[in-house]
């Protein structure tokens, strides 16, 4: 689903929960495309985050279970925005981020990397990475 406002164009992630249970993680890498994509994180406390950019899709079998069992599990779907991460947490959450290849299908590619420097801004849903093209976010479907 996308609206427009002005310059910008707005793009819902899974706006109808029709992705529900199937599993899926998309990289938004941050640029001035004038495209802004916008999905629902932070567990039960349903935050809206927005980023503008390009969308990579990042297929993988069950791509969201560890990401999902790490907050869904662990976090207890309260999210985590502020977290001060224990230390056995923020190893498993940069496992995970890790986990995650960035590239052309068919090639090995890159694995992503928890942008560290942002770590505040992490959250259930919406976490920030780094990218072969730069600073993005890593989203995938909410617990909700």
């Amino acid at each position: 689903m996308a609206d427009t406002d002005g310059d910008k164009r707005y793009v819902f992630l899974d706006p109808d929960s029709s992705g529900a249970g199937q599993g899926w993680v998309f990289a938004v890498v941050a640029a001035d495309t004038g495209v802004v994509y916008q999905t629902q994180g932070g567990g039960y406390g349903c935050v809206q985050y927005q980023q503008e950019g390009y969308l990579v899709p990042l297929p993988a079998r069950n791509p969201d279970d560890e990401l999902r069992a790490l907050f869904t599990g662990a976090l207890k779907g309260q999210g985590a925005r502020g977290l001060d991460w224990p230390p056995a947490l923020l190893d498993r959450l940069r496992t995970a981020v890790a986990a995650h290849r960035y590239g052309a299908p068919g090639t090995p590619g890159v694995p992503l990397a928890l942008d560290e420097s942002r770590l505040p801004e992490a959250d259930e849903a919406w976490l920030p990475v780094l990218t072969p093209d730069g600073p993005g976010v890593l989203v995938w479907e909410n617990c909700d």
